[in-house]
């Protein structure tokens, strides 16, 4: 996998180098599947597991860019976004001569599927609050709020890594799936507490929720002003919501570059690192 410059307007593209080039751009129109990760296809070609690697993007103020596979899976890496920012910091970023685009919130979208819920209300800045409950007892009732900024996002956000459960990989494996999925990649967690040697954040679950809810609203197209609020929430959700507050487009206009903007319209250089998966 590689990312490669973009000009202005052209957004976050997936390219099948493998399938002749056939490019997927990540929007809520692109989604395929959703269950344990988040998958687009466009014509013959499909990408899975692409929600870590927008969350980076987004979270580094990247808005154009091609992300060339010759797979249809996006590296897991750690598990977590961190090693796609070390990548790109690495790289840089080049500031275009475009403002940059948000999607300021203007009032409150909701959705409500069971025990579930999403929302997002108006804010002067992307703020998240996600609250996680499972039948584990390191995971009944967990909340985290943070305004995203690069700064919080690298820091508090990114290094958080994706987690599951010992029974559902066991499930997962006998249907030929998780292959690739161990100890280095996930927090894994039996029936009374974690497989791995420790936690990156006592709250490492929530904030990997988080990092999720980001990543998976980056199929908005543009970087939101506003606060999301979300309980018990997954890519199902997630994504639904987003095509949900697409729909009413009353709840939000477009507004050009603000103060909320640490990066306007950046891109990839060329010689960008390539990541390589595991």
């Amino acid at each position: 996998m590689s990312l490669k410059p973009a000009r202005a307007g052209r957004g976050i593209r997936f390219r099948r180098a493998d399938l002749g080039g056939i490019e997927i751009p990540a929007t809520v129109d692109n989604v395929d599947r959703l269950h344990y990760a988040t998958a687009l296809s466009r014509d013959a070609g499909t990408v899975e597991t692409v929600e870590h690697l927008l969350a980076a993007l987004v979270g580094l103020g990247v808005d154009n860019v091609v992300v060339e596979l010759n797979q249809p899976e996006v590296p897991i890496m750690d598990g977590s976004a961190a090693s796609f920012v070390y990548l790109v910091h690495e790289a840089g970023l080049k500031r275009l001569t475009r403002p940059r685009r948000y999607l300021k919130v203007l009032r409150s979208v909701s959705l409500t599927r069971g025990d579930k819920s999403i929302a997002l209300y108006p804010s002067e800045h992307f703020k998240v609050t996600y609250t996680i409950s499972f039948d584990h007892p390191l995971l009944r009732h967990m909340t985290h709020a943070l305004r995203i900024t690069q700064e919080s996002f690298v820091d508090e956000i990114a290094p958080a890594r994706t987690f599951g459960f010992l029974k559902e990989v066991e499930m997962l494996r006998k249907k030929g799936l998780a292959l690739g999925g161990s100890l280095d990649n996930a927090v894994v967690l039996g029936e009374t507490g974690i497989l791995n040697n420790s936690l990156r954040f006592e709250d490492e679950f929530v904030r990997h929720k988080i990092l999720d809810a980001i990543g998976d609203l980056a199929l908005l197209g543009s970087p939101v002003i506003g606060h999301l609020v979300a309980h018990r929430g997954g890519h199902e959700l997630h994504a639904a919501f987003a095509e949900k507050f697409l729909r009413e487009t009353d709840a939000w206009r477009l507004v050009e570059s603000s103060a909320n903007a640490d990066v306007a319209g950046a891109a990839v250089p060329a010689k960008a690192p390539t990541p390589v998966a595991n």
